[in-house]
């Protein structure tokens, strides 16, 4: 594949393409592929971008599940992008590759209720803005009750306007929204019915984000790898205040994306990018 120009994508090309980078976790990326393979969403492509010492895409697990999505009609492409140089540089070769208006960027160890691509492709239609998401539960806190953490939860009461969000200010706090399982209690307090689905304000979204592919482009995407070493965190932090401040962004409740709970392969987490970057 070559990269993509940032024009609008041929006729042909699905409207997301959803976005995987990986590392030494061939078990949890099959988990991962499995629930993209039970999408009501019948159109998108899979890029893959495999950074462990030896290639996942052959190991069985990984193989099957590609082979369920093909089978499907699912496009993937599961590539080994070698040396490493980090997470941002990854996440920038996958957006650099990608063609769809859409794009979700999806870790590697989250699982995708079968509604959760048309909910966000939905919702980002709807509100217009530069990304939507959903914060990843993590399920064995399900009986872990924090309300004090939930008291920063408010939703947007229409249109999605663009935030300066940065570290010290008020709306800095809604990161707790995300700790633990408190995506599942926040919807649970709300008792959707079953279609619906509410926008609310975020300091950031980790793990399945969904962003209109011109408004990350445009704001500089993950490009910021060059200026960092290898070992980083909080790429994702970075490129979405930067999208948010120019377009808006939103976190989408009830949450179609399950935390797998395993052990970060970012074990060095000296430099954080939003530090690093100068934001």
């Amino acid at each position: 594949m070559t990269p993509a120009a940032t024009g609008p994508a041929p006729p042909s090309t699905p409207p997301v393409d959803v976005l995987v980078p990986t590392y030494a976790r061939p078990h949890a990326l099959a988990v991962t592929l499995s629930g993209l393979a039970a999408q009501t969403l019948s159109s998108f492509r899979v890029l893959v971008s495999d950074q462990s010492p030896e290639p996942v895409a052959t190991t069985p697990l990984v193989a099957a599940m590609t082979r369920v999505l093909e089978q499907h009609g699912i496009p993937v492409v599961v590539e080994h992008h070698v040396p490493r140089r980090g997470l941002a540089e990854n996440r920038q070769h996958l957006l650099e590759r990608a063609q769809a208006a859409h794009v979700l960027c999806l870790d590697d160890d989250v699982w995708l209720e079968p509604w959760a691509l048309e909910r966000l492709l939905d919702a980002i239609g709807q509100l217009r803005c530069g990304f939507v998401g959903f914060a990843v539960q993590g399920l064995s806190y399900r009986d872990d009750q924090r309300p004090a953490e939930l008291e920063p939860y408010e939703e947007w009461p229409g249109a999605v306007h663009p935030e300066r969000v940065r570290r010290g200010g008020v709306q800095w706090a809604r990161h707790t929204l995300h700790n633990a399982a408190n995506p599942t209690h926040l919807a649970e307090r709300l008792a959707l019915a079953r279609e619906e689905w509410r926008a609310y304000k975020v300091a950031w979204v980790g793990g399945c984000v969904l962003y209109r592919r011109d408004a990350l482009v445009d704001a500089g995407g993950f490009g910021f790898w060059r200026t960092l070493p290898s070992e980083h965190c909080g790429e994702d932090v970075v490129a979405q205040l930067r999208v948010m401040e120019r377009a808006g962004g939103a976190g989408i409740l009830p949450s179609g994306a399950v935390h797998l709970e395993l052990p970060t392969t970012v074990p060095h987490r000296d430099v954080e990018c939003y530090d690093a970057v100068g934001l």
